[in-house]
Formats: C-alpha cells, sequence, structure tokens
C-alpha cells in the first residue's frame, strides 16, 4: 500500500491506540452467561488492485460492515456500508464515507457518516467529523471535531524509546456546546519483552486501568484488563476485569 498519509480514522490513532486498544470495552449489543459479557471480533482484506483495498469487519452480535478503501501518496479515501446495533431499536443500515489528504507530516481529513433506515425524507447525517494531525518522529499532535462540531477532542503521543515500545499519551475532550471539559485521561505502556506490553490508564472521573497482553508467536495474543472507580463507595468499588484473544 502507498506510504501516504492514510485515512481519516488514522488521525490521532497512536494516541487512541495506547489509552483504549486492548481494554475490552462492550459493545451495545453483546451476549450474556451469568456473569460474564462477550462478543466476537472477525475481519479480513484483501488488497484488489494496486492501492484498492477490500475489507469486511463484523463485530458479533453487534455491528458489521463491508468497506473499500483507496491509497495515494497524498490522500486516503474509504466508504462503507454495515448494519449497526443499539440496545433498544435494534439495528441500522448506515453508510460512512471519509477522506484524508496531507503528508506524513501534516494531515487534514473529515468523515460523514448517515442512517439509512426509514424513507428517504427520514433519512439524517448521524455524524460529521474533521480533523487535522502534526506528524513528527517521536511526538504526534491531533485535533478533532465530533457530533456535527459539538465536540472537540485532543490527542497527543510521544514515543520514549521505540525499543522497547515506551510511549505516553493524552486524550481532552471538550463540550463546545456548554463551554466545559468533559474528560481527561493519560496513559502510558512499555513492552518488558518484544512479546509482553504493559498498559495503565487514568481519566478525571477516577478511573483506572491496565492490562497486560502477551503475543505467543506471531498470529496469537492474550489480552488481560482491569479497571477500577476510586471516586465509587468502598462497598461498591469492585474491579471491572476482561480477557481478549486475537488469531491473525
Amino acid at each position: 500500500m502507498s506510504q501516504g498519509p492514510g485515512l481519516y480514522f488514522d488521525i490521532g490513532k497512536k494516541a487512541r491506540d495506547v489509552l483504549h486498544k486492548g481494554y475490552a470495552q462492550q459493545p451495545p449489543i453483546h451476549f450474556n452467561y451469568r456473569f460474564l459479557n462477550w462478543n466476537l471480533d472477525l475481519s479480513c482484506q484483501e488488497e484488489l488492485v494496486h492501492g484498492l483495498r477490500g475489507l469486511f469487519t463484523c463485530n458479533i452480535p453487534d455491528s458489521g460492515k463491508l468497506e473499500i478503501q483507496h491509497f495515494s501518496r497524498f490522500s486516503g479515501f474509504s466508504a462503507s456500508i454495515g448494519l449497526s446495533g443499539e440496545a433498544e431499536k435494534g439495528y441500522n443500515p448506515v453508510a460512512n464515507i471519509s477522506g484524508h489528504i496531507g503528508t506524513r507530516i501534516l494531515t487534514l481529513g473529515a468523515n460523514l457518516a448517515c442512517d439509512l433506515s426509514g424513507s428517504s425524507s427520514a433519512r439524517t447525517t448521524n455524524n460529521l467529523n474533521a480533523g487535522l494531525s502534526l506528524n513528527s518522529p517521536y511526538l504526534v499532535a491531533a485535533a478533532t471535531l465530533h457530533d456535527n462540531f459539538q465536540t472537540l477532542k485532543g490527542s497527543c503521543y510521544f514515543e520514549v524509546n521505540p525499543l522497547t515500545k515506551t510511549a505516553i499519551a493524552a486524550e481532552v475532550k471538550y463540550d463546545l456546546a456548554d463551554d466545559e471539559t468533559t474528560g481527561v485521561t493519560v496513559g502510558a505502556q512499555h513492552a518488558l519483552f518484544s512479546w509482553t506490553l504493559l498498559k495503565a490508564r487514568l481519566n478525571n472521573n477516577g478511573k483506572v486501568g491496565g492490562l497486560i497482553q502477551q503475543k505467543f508467536g506471531t498470529k496469537f495474543s492474550i489480552t488481560v484488563a482491569g479497571e477500577i472507580n476510586l471516586n465509587e463507595k468502598a462497598k461498591e468499588k469492585f474491579p471491572k476485569v476482561g480477557v481478549s484473544m486475537a488469531l491473525k
């Protein structure tokens, strides 16, 4: 694939990976068995021609989509159609299109999502987002507007040591309509060995999380993540633990 700016969703991705990836957040619709909530992620991709890639992703039972991605030296575009689940409303067909332009140093992008359920007159734009990213070998800063430009999110990623994957990241969310900061999250990661990764994070609501990811060869990994809310009362202060497995 092209070594261009990538796709819109690459804006702020390095900070998101440190702060959120692997923490086993449960989607709105999931399977439940006694005290266990679980879901299954499936994905596959294929390069159709040079610079054009087809992608299928499915989160069972929550959502799924088919996506086409196009890459060039100074741009990246994607379009997808799929189903998105809501706990009370069931599944809605949605379409998404995004564009991303720039260089390896500075990129700009926008993303548009539409709800295709109902009649053509009732179809609405669910979300319009835009963002920019400033990239250097060790520092990546990004700013994005979400929820039809009602929410501003800023993130920063700093790579301390690439050999041990040591990095720190921070993310701030600001509600432009209410003129207030709604979330601050900081985190870090460090690889003890090439096959063992540790992460930790803390947000302004008092939630502390951590995970350990163990790789077995190049195809299989297991991640154990946990989180506890320090602001809850002692009797209600129970940690949440999640386990995820990935096979590539």
